[in-house]
């Protein structure tokens, strides 16, 4: 297939990546000249200089170039920046083909998921032209070719099979599911909790407490996970759990990274420019923070990491009231 390709930060080179070595020619669209310039004079991204794509893969800046005659578009951009950049497909006469949606967040004000972001903007004709592929995969991860797992999800099961087919190789598996909603509400928040993760570990504190922390965490997100209709077994799987667990452990999540920086006494601002790309549970937890007071359910970790980002309150200060509260019979 001809794959056009919207995004050209870590996640989304490593999936364009395998498309390109699994024979399809990708067009990848990026507003970076550092990386349209590397890519187009060294064959390298120049994030991750030693790495070879052996495939047809090439940049532009040019959206137009990388949405003509695709067979299949793919979106890895930042989940602020989804609407604008589909405002811009739909400036361009929209497009008829099969969109995959990478990215993980909730739009803020508007409580929408990115694929009910993208049916708002493209068009209640597109509802069975969406897909979204997420689950536990660390960029870095992924271009060393370690085995990963993650669920391709759509209302149309031929096409969840058809990006089955696309992504899939012997390191990359991909196992279809039909509830959309969950997996991408799954993949949106766990990147909170993964920020409360860095946080209790740049703190000095234990396995115990990510544990509990971790699995608070998915209690908290089962809770708001009922007010969008996401169905009790997606979370358990590879978009919920899954990515959960990936992301709350390891020091290669920029989340993670982010919340261990604040910890240790970097301002936001300070931790994202150490980290050096978009962090995106910092601001999905403010659409996170919204859902909640809008339905009335509490979420003590999402306010937490809200109050330690937006307010300028000490981390210890956050654990200390999250430790206080008054303590209910654990219902899952």
């Amino acid at each position: 297939m001809k794959i056009g390709y919207l995004g050209s930060g870590a996640w989304g080179f490593s999936l364009a990546k395998i498309l390109a070595e699994n024979g399809h020619d990708v067009v990848i669209w990026t507003i970076e000249e550092n990386v349209e310039e590397s890519y187009r004079t060294k064959q390298r991204h120049p994030r991750f200089p030693d790495i070879e794509v052996k495939g047809s893969m090439r940049y532009t800046f040019d959206i137009d170039e990388a949405l003509q005659g695709v067979d299949l578009v793919v979106e890895s951009v930042t989940s602020k920046g989804l609407r604008s950049v589909l405002e811009k497909i739909v400036e361009k006469g929209g497009i008829k083909v099969p969109f995959v949606i990478t990215s993980k967040g909730i739009e803020q004000n508007t409580g929408l998921l990115l694929p009910e972001l993208a049916i708002d903007v493209l068009g209640e004709e597109a509802l069975d032209q969406i897909v979204c592929l997420s689950g536990p995969t660390l960029a870095l991860e992924i271009l060393a070719q370690l085995p990963a797992s993650v669920v391709s999800s759509s209302r149309s099961e031929s096409l969840c099979n058809s990006v089955q087919e696309a992504f899939n190789t012997p390191y990359f598996r991909v196992y279809p599911n039909r509830d959309i909603i969950g997996v991408a509400f799954g993949g949106a928040m766990k990147n909170i909790i993964a920020i409360a993760s860095g946080i209790s570990d740049g703190l000095g504190f234990g396995e115990n407490t990510k544990a509990a922390l971790m699995t608070r965490g998915l209690h908290e997100i089962r809770k708001l996970g009922r007010v969008k209709g996401v169905l009790p077994e997606t979370l358990n799987g590879l978009a919920g759990l899954g990515d959960l667990c990936a992301t709350c452990i390891s020091n290669k999540s920029r989340n993670y990274q982010f919340g261990y920086h604040l910890a240790k006494g970097l301002s936001p601002d300070e931790a994202r420019e150490k980290i050096g790309m978009v962090v995106e549970g910092a601001y999905t937890c403010v659409s996170a923070r919204q859902l909640g007071e809008k339905h009335k359910v509490p979420l003590p970790i999402t306010e937490g990491v809200y109050q330690v980002v937006y307010k300028g309150a000490s981390c210890k200060e956050v654990v200390k009231s999250l430790l206080t509260r008054s303590i209910k019979e654990e219902s899952l």
